[in-house]
């Protein structure tokens, strides 16, 4: 495993032992009985294609980086926000002791977005299979898998637990070698964060700059540090199909009209093959 840093390390370990308490409380067989039960999940991938840049809202209360800035924020609520204002996929964060989120979250925010055909990401920190059945179970339509977090063969097992329970995978990078190791996973969804999980440094130009490496054939989202309409342009001027937006959406006094305002820029299709 790739060890990139003390908050990445502390949330890493703490999402390990919260997992082990899980086990035991809830086990796989309860998890594959609430799955069977779900109707298929929402294409994910798919949604984030079209003629604008489109955006993935997220739902998020706060960050060790920043600590709390939405605390009351009721996530089924903000997510028909977001569906109103026209956000092609809605994120949940479900880590709890960071980022103020819960499996319940997601949850709620299914049940309440179906109707809009509008696909749910479950954003954590996933290491183990449990958990990729676990945001099945719950409701998510796709789940995030940080490179940095984990290694090759852990990367390509995770990504076959997606495929076999019905879920797609937002597979985040920093770094050519992240971009390298995710490509030959076979990951059809590129995310380019622009933060730094070592650091928690942000910078657009990591997007900018690992965009154009990313085949015309997959889906590139560019992740965290996007505030403003100029920058998704800015972004779009470098190939991205999609961005992931959270805390200037969750901090907008109209969350409606601050969606409307990203999820309307015109895409650019301008990498190569």
């Amino acid at each position: 495993m790739t060890r990139t840093g003390t908050i990445l390390d502390r949330i890493l370990d703490r999402t390990r032992r919260d997992l082990a308490e899980r086990r035991q409380r809830v086990s796989e067989a309860e998890l594959l009985r609430r799955v069977s039960k779900r109707a298929p999940a929402l294409p994910f991938a798919a949604a984030l294609r079209g003629e604008s840049v489109r955006l993935i809202a997220e739902v998020k209360r706060g960050s060790p980086s920043r600590g709390l800035f939405a605390p009351a924020a009721d996530a089924a609520a903000v997510a028909e926000e977001y569906v109103a204002g026209g956000a092609a996929a809605i994120s949940v964060l479900t880590d709890t002791p960071f980022f103020a989120g819960s499996l319940a979250d997601l949850e709620r925010v299914r049940e309440r977005t179906w109707h809009a055909g509008v696909p749910v990401l479950r954003k954590d920190f996933v290491v183990d299979p449990y958990q990729v059945l676990e945001a099945r179970a719950f409701g998510a339509d796709a789940v995030l898998l940080i490179v940095a977090a984990l290694g090759a063969r852990q990367l390509a097992e995770l990504l076959a637990a997606a495929k076999e329970v019905g879920v797609e995978a937002l597979v985040e990078v920093h770094d050519e070698a992240e971009l390298a190791t995710a490509l030959e996973a076979g990951a059809g969804v590129i995310g380019i964060n622009n933060r730094d999980l070592r650091t928690f440094t942000v910078d657009l130009a990591i997007s900018e700059r690992l965009a154009p490496r990313v085949p015309a054939d997959r889906v590139v989202v560019a992740e965290s540090g996007i505030h403003s309409r100029q920058d998704v342009e800015r972004l779009a001027r470098a190939g991205v199909d999609a961005v992931l937006v959270g805390e200037s959406l969750m901090t907008a006094p109209d969350r409606r009209a601050a969606v409307e305002a990203l999820a309307s820029v015109e895409a650019r299709r301008c990498r190569g093959s």
